[in-house]
């Protein structure tokens, strides 16, 4: 019996934080598709925030084809609203890792002393508390 791969295949509009970063320098649109809790704890510079719920009802405001980056915490939501543009024939990227990959790579993100909030309003409430209490 082999041993299974774990390591999940990048889907082919999913791009690394090197190659987001130059899309990104070279006039990109990016759109954080994670809850506005999220988005205000830590965004990459110049992203503007349409939640993947929103998505649907804003479409009109993407235009088909500039190119678009979709980010959230580690790929997933974003991996969703790409795969449905790029069907409906956008030029969307997904960030592969999300700003959690962002991050970790060294990218800028605002603020300066942001944070990945954890998924879920009641964590992200939490975790903010504890910050504000360790200032």
């Amino acid at each position: 019996m082999e041993a299974s791969d774990d390591s999940a295949e990048a889907l082919p509009f999913e791009r690394n934080p090197a190659d987001i970063a130059d899309l990104i320098a070279s006039g990109g649109r990016v759109i954080d598709v994670r809850q506005s809790y999220e988005f205000d704890a830590a965004r990459i510079p110049g992203a503007e925030q349409i939640g993947l719920q929103e998505l649907a009802g804003r479409r009109d405001e993407i235009n088909k084809d500039e190119p678009t980056v979709f980010y959230c915490r580690v790929g997933n939501r974003s991996a969703m609203a790409a795969t449905a543009l790029v069907d409906a024939g956008y030029d969307v990227t997904s960030l592969a890792g999300g700003i959690a990959a962002w991050i970790e790579e060294g990218h800028e993100i605002e603020p300066a002393d942001g944070y990945v909030a954890e998924p879920g309003e009641a964590a992200a409430i939490l975790e903010s508390r504890s910050r504000a209490e360790l200032q």
